[in-house]
């Protein structure tokens, strides 16, 4: 079996693909940024007049990919407490590692399967701080 859901809360894909895939047993999310779901402003990012990155709040934009991730799982039949693997990509590892840890512990301090790989990734994904796949 292979079924794609496309939820109709978290914000919409930047590209052709679903927000997940069910194969077997198995679902598979593509990758989640911070958007919410109609608009293309970017939770806990200020941009200046020309629409460079002037600020950021790391701890906003991992709340709102959490909350991104939940509502798929949620809508393509899954729950937060079935993940197995997570994968984050920090821009800023020396300045953001230590918050997105205590977000991370705050929204994963009930599920013990959920391992940590986190990466260091040097140039910015559109202009999202961070993305959770």
């Amino acid at each position: 079996m292979n079924e794609k859901f496309e939820s109709q809360k978290a914000p919409e894909p930047v590209g052709l693909y679903p927000h997940s895939r069910k194969v077997g047993n198995l679902l598979f999310l593509s990758g989640v940024g911070p958007r919410k779901r109609g608009t293309k402003e970017i939770p806990g990012v200020t941009l200046d007049e020309n629409g460079n990155i002037s600020s950021y709040d790391i701890a906003d934009q991992c709340r709102s990919v959490f909350d991104n991730v939940r509502l798929i799982l949620e809508e393509s039949g899954s729950s937060w407490d079935k993940l197995v693997d997570v994968t984050v990509f920090l821009t800023n590892m020396k300045d953001d590692f230590k918050i997105y840890n205590q977000i991370y512990a705050e929204y994963f301090k009930d599920v013990e399967a959920a391992a940590l790989d986190a990466h260091m990734l040097v140039t910015w994904i559109k202009d999202n701080i961070k993305e959770m796949q």
